[in-house]
Order: structure tokens, then C-alpha cells, then sequence
């Protein structure tokens, strides 16, 4: 079974729960601000998919942060900030257990699941 990561009040986690349920694609769904995520998970996923890939640097966390957090930023303190702060992790992470896939895109997850 996959798994599906993010936060639940998130628009595009509402989509990406739409698109599984309304396709009968049965997931598990992990809130990564109410249940946490562990830094070796996401040095897991960082090693799949590129630590910049995980990196939200378009949301409001992002731009909350001190400019000398932003700048000096590289993997272990990438992955220390999306540890403390979860919303700063791109969502949805998509676990199928085979792959991982980040970000929401309805053509991609056909592909996936098909």
C-alpha cells in the first residue's frame, strides 16, 4: 500500500487525496504536522530524490526564516529545519514503496497507478 505525506489542511494534499480516492487507490495518509517525520527518514528521502527536491522554498515557513538560515542552507541543515518544521517539505510526498514522488500532478499519478 502507498502512503501519502503532508498535511491534511493543505490545498494540494486535498487534491492528491481527491485524485487517490476518486481513482480507488487505497493509501495510507501520514500528517507530518500532527504525527511528525524523522530526520532519517528524511535523509531516506533526500537520498532518493535530492534534498532540494523536499525543500518548500515557496511557502510562508521559507520566508519566515532568518536570511542567514536561507543562505547558508545546505542537506543536514535542510533536513533539521523540515524536521522542526514540517511545512517547509514539499507536498505531498508520495510513498509507493517502489518509488517516491513528490509534488501533486494528476497526469503523473495516472502514470503511477495505472
Amino acid at each position: 500500500m502507498s502512503t501519502l505525506y503532508g498535511i491534511a489542511n493543505c490545498d494540494t494534499m486535498k487534491k492528491a487525496r481527491r485524485w487517490l480516492e476518486g481513482h480507488g487507490v487505497d493509501y495510507a495518509f501520514h500528517d507530518y504536522r500532527k504525527q511528525g517525520i524523522g530526520e532519517d527518514r528524511l535523509r531516506q528521502w533526500a537520498a532518493a530524490v535530492g534534498w532540494e527536491t523536499l525543500l518548500n522554498r515557496r511557502g510562508t515557513t521559507w520566508r519566515k526564516l532568518p536570511e542567514a538560515a536561507r543562505e547558508g542552507i545546505d542537506e543536514a541543515s535542510a533536513i533539521r529545519l523540515m524536521a522542526e518544521q514540517p511545512s517547509l517539505i514539499k507536498r505531498p510526498v508520495l510513498d509507493t514503496g517502489e518509488a517516491l514522488y513528490v509534488g501533486f500532478d494528476a497526469e503523473r499519478y495516472a502514470g503511477i497507478f495505472s
